[in-house]
């Protein structure tokens, strides 16, 4: 047990796989254990590094493990993939993950406190009723159309004609139709409520974190955005400068070299999905309000000058990022450019 130095786990629901390596890597350890029996199997190891994938429920077992006195390292799965030997099984995939790492240049994923989990579960849960009620509004629509009723783009026009299209007694709607098109009304009425009540308990949150204040003063960064980020990375400690969270979110070209020549295309699209879009529409916001003589509406003129006007709204979006870590990592307040004299 003492010659034990790096411990890989494969996490499952109720039972977890572990191989336990030497300083040589030799394999010192193979074990099934219950959620209870992996604890009391690190508690008895001298402080050792335990690895694990960033996976459903790993934030919370690296909580309980840490207090051992173990160095918990959170992998992304795609960086333990490379170290899979022939083929796949749990004790291979936690023997992969002990491989992996004691890489020097591996990257790893940090623990999530409560707090930051709990913010995440909000925005997933606001995310999965934005998607549903996106659902109701294109349903609700297509049978409209169907009977020849058609609305102008825009969900609050649509919400705004419901009443009438009911109180129409020369609708040509069948009573059947008109049966499912007010339960349909009444769910997407539920949804707004839901939607709302979550949507005020994030602005709540941001108005009282200290990061998501300072947050709240860089241009395209409202409280969905904020917290969002906030919920993600920390305090972003976890990246070294701007430009690597932003690679992170995907939001940085996607590169194909090869003999000594450099070949860049299109946006990586990594990470974050929703992140990266709160940011792409932050961007578009700022394209169409700022001040275009100052800041970075004066920058994102010269972009759009040499760029279409999406490439521009993506690279906006990259240099928010950029700006929104600085914030954060180095505990600044956010501060205008001053203008460029003529």
């Amino acid at each position: 047990m003492d010659q034990i130095r790096v411990v890989g786990v494969d996490i499952g629901k109720t039972s977890f796989h572990v191989v336990a390596v030497d300083g040589s890597g030799a394999v010192q350890l193979k074990r099934r254990c219950s959620r209870a029996q992996l604890l009391a199997l690190l508690a008895k190891l001298t402080d050792c590094l335990v690895a694990m994938e960033a996976c459903c429920g790993a934030h919370h077992l690296a909580r309980e493990i840490a207090p051992l006195g173990h160095n918990v390292r959170l992998i992304a799965p795609q960086f333990v993939k490379p170290f899979l030997k022939s083929n796949k099984n749990d004790y291979l995939d936690a023997e992969a993950i002990a491989e992996a790492a004691q890489r020097p240049t591996m990257r790893f994923v940090p623990v999530k406190s409560v707090e930051q989990l709990d913010l995440q579960a909000l925005h997933r849960v606001r995310e999965r009723l934005v998607a549903k009620r996106t659902a109701v509004i294109n349903q609700l629509r297509s049978f409209l159309l169907e009977r020849g009723i058609v609305f102008r783009a825009g969900r609050r026009h649509l919400a705004s004609q419901m009443p009438a299209l009911f109180a129409d007694e020369r609708s040509p709607l069948s009573a059947r139709m008109q049966v499912i098109l007010r339960n349909l009304w009444h769910e997407w009425q539920q949804l707004e409520h839901d939607i709302g009540e979550i949507t005020a308990e994030i602005e709540t949150i941001a108005k009282t974190d200290p990061d998501c204040r300072r947050l709240l003063a860089v241009p395209g960064v409202g409280p969905i955005v904020a917290t969002a980020l906030v919920a993600a990375v920390g305090n972003g400690n976890a990246f070294q400068r701007g430009r690597d969270l932003a690679a992170w979110l995907g939001l940085v070209p996607r590169q194909h070299s090869t003999g000594g020549k450099p070949r860049l295309l299109g946006i990586s699209k990594r990470g974050n999905g929703n992140l990266r879009r709160l940011f792409i529409h932050g961007a578009r916001s700022v394209a169409l309000h700022a001040d275009r003589n100052r800041g970075l509406g004066l920058w994102l003129t010269g972009l759009e000058q040499r760029a279409h006007k999406n490439v521009a709204i993506v690279a906006l979006a990259n240099k928010i990022v950029r700006i929104s870590w600085a914030v954060l990592a180095r505990d600044q307040e956010y501060r205008v450019p001053a203008p460029i004299a003529a």
